[in-house]
């Protein structure tokens, strides 16, 4: 995939991404709720062993309803920070939305939190991906002008083809190890 040649920088959803989405209408919301789907750990070590810089970008609108405590959601990151040490993986930073939908710049599909981290960390977008399992995980790199890969186990039977975001997605793949199967393919091709 000659798409993906001059990544300098990964972005990476979370929830159905790197661990276990919850089911609908729910949220991971305590530190054992969290799980990481199997290789996505694997995945990010050979991100990092690569020399790509790997940042998290979630939505997290639980945050805003009434009760939920941010360290809360600061106890689930620390969880997923410790579940990719010990597979010698990390995350270079961060970015979580906490607000409802409509109601801000950075909810995905949305590139607030994709801009945010290219001002702060002076990335250029145009070699960057998103990689992620919802359409609007696509939507958000391709609004902050990154290339894309979607995660085929997001969507499923005629859905996948009927939602505009996966025709829009430069790749698609069956998991994160696999996304980074392509990506480090055409990383290492331009390399050598």
């Amino acid at each position: 995939m000659g798409g993906l040649a001059g990544i300098r920088t990964v972005f990476l959803d979370r929830d159905g991404t790197l661990n276990l989405k919850a089911p609908d209408g729910q949220y991971v919301t305590d530190p054992a709720g969290l799980v990481l789907l199997p290789g996505a750990a694997e995945a990010v070590a050979r991100l990092n062993a690569s020399g790509l810089r790997v940042i998290l970008v979630t939505n997290q609108r639980w945050l805003s309803q009434p009760g939920y405590d941010p360290a809360r959601y600061a106890a689930v990151h620390s969880r997923l920070v410790r579940l990719l040490a010990a597979a010698g993986a990390r995350l270079d930073d961060a970015y979580h939305c906490p607000h409802q939908c409509g109601a801000c710049d950075c909810r995905k599909p949305a590139p607030g939190l994709l801009m945010r981290a290219a001002t702060e960390h002076r990335l250029d977008l145009a070699c960057s991906v998103m990689i992620g399992d919802s359409p609007s995980d696509v939507l958000a790199g391709r609004a902050a002008g990154t290339r894309t890969i979607l995660l085929r186990a997001g969507l499923s039977g005629p859905t996948l083809q009927s939602v505009p975001a996966v025709r829009a997605a430069d790749a698609e793949a069956s998991d994160l190890s696999a996304a980074v199967d392509l990506l480090l393919r055409d990383h290492t091709q331009l390399s050598t």
